[in-house]
């Protein structure tokens, strides 16, 4: 049988006659394409693609994220951006390209479950001077160094939760494109909240105007609305302001800003859509609202008491609580944070770590946050020795911004453990966090798909 190769190889003779040329012209034109066509379907005919790039990463012990005892020694089979096998001594595959971290603990690459990637307090002066004199594009121009700092530090996914003017889903798009360097993150864009509330430029003088979007919505159609045009605009989960809070200006730091159909109508819309909401929330009777309403997480539960944290064991709600950051303003936000803005740090910091003890010993489900972003990105695992110091043991901290982060996350599959089929998101640090919980705090090799992004063997 003739085949296409043979038919696509027959020279063309030329004619004089214009209708053969024609022809001729044609049947060349056809010709280039069976060519092609043979190339792509007889065997033998093109090159053959070259099979993914595999990596083996040796450690002297791997923590892989569930809380089971660490594997020592470890190696971990990587190919193209995914995990394929994990064990004590795996044989290196013909050309594999072997990173020898020597005497290094190896971790899932870290998840924090609360940033703010686009912003950092007093990067612009202070609060009301940023206000004044500053406007998204300032915090658009500068969110990818933010990125690349936290992904420096070792957390290789975020959620981010609140952001002015959509900045966060673009950093989040030029994250996945490839065009700038961050960790993968999960967007909440505008935070939802009430007039006067939390989110709300609220005793600034009424003949100022701030022009752009806005995530401040009152009453259960409204805040429907509000949400709808979020997740059209690129939102992955939902933020909703729950109660007042530390740095807004409110005289309370934790007084309920929505009722509970309101918070209902917020939580019902979101689900309905297939987002996760994560409630802003420091007051008792504000974060039981919230948990009543369904919301997926709280974040910070400074003031939460014994009612609420039977609430959250029973819903299975999970808490977010950010202890740094307030320890972080007492210490070194200076002028950047206003007197009574202190002062409400001030006031939950201490509530804050008994309450994490609380619901920790009660069972509640915890994930690892840090507020980063009011506090200099980058400095995010300085949380962990916080947690410690409230009661959780060192592997509890891990699996909070590991295993538990990507539960929450709705990730579970992907990131937050080390594992087959999971993403070859990796972190090493040279000392032992079980031992010494501030290992984490020097995060000196990261790997985000398959490639090193810091660290020996970076490209």
């Amino acid at each position: 049988m003739t085949s296409l190769r043979t038919i696509a190889s027959q020279p063309i003779v030329a004619a004089e006659c214009p209708l053969v040329s024609h022809r001729l012209a044609l049947l060349a034109i056809v010709s280039a394409s069976l060519i092609s066509l043979a190339a792509a379907i007889v065997p033998g005919s093109a090159q053959v693609a070259s099979p993914p790039h595999q990596v083996l990463i040796r450690a002297a012990r791997l923590i892989d994220g569930t809380g089971a005892t660490p594997l020592e020694p470890a190696t971990v089979l990587i190919e193209g951006d995914r995990i394929i096998a994990v064990g004590s001594d795996l044989t290196p595959p013909p050309a594999a390209t072997i990173l020898d971290l020597e005497g290094a603990t190896l971790l899932p690459g870290l998840i924090d479950c609360h940033t703010h990637l686009t912003m950092e307090l007093g990067q612009f002066g202070g609060e009301y001077e940023s206000l004044a004199t500053r406007s998204i594009i300032d915090s658009a121009i500068v969110a990818h160094r933010h990125a690349k700092a936290t992904l420096d530090a070792g957390f290789t996914t975020v959620r981010d939760v609140g952001a002015g003017g959509y900045v966060d889903v673009a950093l989040r798009d030029a994250i996945d494109r490839g065009a700038v360097a961050g960790p993968r993150m999960l967007v909440a864009t505008l935070g939802v909240g009430a007039t006067g509330g939390h989110f709300d430029e609220s005793h600034l003088s009424p003949f100022l105007e701030f022009r752009g979007f806005s995530g401040i919505a009152d009453g259960e159609d409204a805040i429907r609305k509000l949400i709808r045009t979020e997740i059209k605009q690129g939102a992955d989960l939902i933020k909703l302001a729950a109660t007042a809070g530390v740095l807004s200006n409110e005289d309370s730091v934790g007084a309920p800003q929505y009722t509970l159909a309101e918070m209902k109508a917020a939580v019902d819309e979101a689900h309905m859509w297939g987002r996760k909401v994560a409630a802003h929330a420091h007051g008792a009777d504000g974060i039981r609202r919230a948990i009543e309403a369904g919301v997926d997480s709280i974040e910070h539960a400074s003031l939460l008491d014994d009612e609420g944290i039977a609430l959250a064991k029973l819903r299975g709600t999970t808490l977010v609580p950010t202890l740094y950051v307030g320890a972080w303003i007492l210490a070194s936000a200076g002028n950047a944070i206003p007197a009574k803005q202190r002062a409400k740090a001030n006031e939950v910091a201490t509530q804050a770590r008994d309450a994490v003890r609380r619901a920790r010993a009660a069972g509640v489900k915890l994930a690892f946050g840090t507020d980063a972003g009011v506090f200099p990105h980058g400095l995010n695992a300085r949380e962990f020795k916080l947690l410690v110091d409230s009661g959780l043991t060192p592997m509890e901290a891990i699996q909070n911004a590991t295993s538990r982060a990507a539960d929450l996350l709705g990730w579970s599959d992907r990131v937050g453990r080390v594992a087959p089929g999971r993403f070859a998101d990796l972190v090493a640090t040279s000392g032992d966090p079980l031992a010494d919980i501030t290992a984490l705090e020097r995060i000196a090799w990261v790997m985000k798909g398959g490639e090193v992004v810091r660290g020996a063997g970076e490209r």
